[in-house]
């Protein structure tokens, strides 16, 4: 099995790409592609860059070129529940592209000639992630322990809907806004429901896992920086490495 890992900005993937051993890089598209073996398991990682489009077009390279099996999504989101904190990991169970409005031809947050509004990720690779993620947090002691020095004492797990869009969600209004046409939603992004698209057009098993970096509010672009820097990739890699471990079994 080949394993595809993508994530949107280099702070998430810097470390998980460092841990790749035997590594071949492929250049395609203004995206570097690194082949190579992730604690075993064979890999192709790439940072996306930021948005839709952009995550799309990678996804649809992995898939056509190198071939992946299934992808992994990893990287930050904006709290949009309010049980959410950051720290909080969420798994995505739907994906909704909450930009998407072409009424009245048809319903909003449709994806022309599907007739879906959201694209759901079956249960059995749901559970997997879920797994791996309970894994992280009960047995990687010393990220822990970093986390708790940062007053990130019991991060959580959460498997609920994630909300892509083109927008970085930065106010209050903008979060009650979103809540209000999409009230089941626990966090927002800028990738996962396209390369879901993708994904559903090609057959290929995708898991969305996304750790909350700030809470959409006002204070989110200094809370999301100050995360990514520091935590992002070290969140991605634990993950990972479970997840890892648990699809080899």
């Amino acid at each position: 099995m080949l394993l595809g890992i993508m994530g949107a900005m280099p702070e998430e993937m810097d470390k998980i790409l460092a841990a790749i051993t035997e590594k071949e890089i492929v250049e395609r598209g203004s995206r570097i592609y690194y082949k190579g073996k992730l604690y075993g398991q064979q890999v192709v990682a790439v940072f996306s860059r930021w948005g839709k489009v952009a995550a799309a077009t990678t996804a649809t390279n992995m898939i056509l070129e190198f071939g992946v099996d299934r992808i992994v999504f990893t990287g930050v989101a904006g709290a949009i529940s309010p049980d959410l904190h950051i720290g909080d990991i969420v798994i995505a169970q739907r994906l909704f592209q909450h930009d998407m409005d072409a009424r009245p031809l048809m319903r909003r947050f449709e994806i022309p000639l599907t007739g879906k509004t959201s694209y759901e990720i079956p249960q059995q690779n749901v559970d997997i992630m879920a797994d791996a993620v309970h894994n992280f947090l009960k047995n990687n002691k010393t990220f822990r322990k970093i986390l708790s020095e940062q007053s990130i004492e019991y991060p959580k797990m959460l498997i609920g809907d994630i909300a892509s869009g083109d927008l970085f969600i930065s106010s209050s209004q903008m979060k009650e806004a979103l809540l209000r046409i999409l009230p089941s939603v626990a966090c927002a992004e800028m990738e996962g429901a396209a390369v879901a698209q993708v994904c559903d057009d090609y057959g290929i098993p995708l898991v969305v896992v996304r750790v909350i970096s700030d809470t959409a509010d006002e204070e989110a672009h200094v809370s999301a920086i100050g995360f990514v820097n520091h935590h992002a990739g070290d969140y991605s890699l634990s993950i990972l490495q479970e997840y890892i471990t648990l699809i080899n079994k």
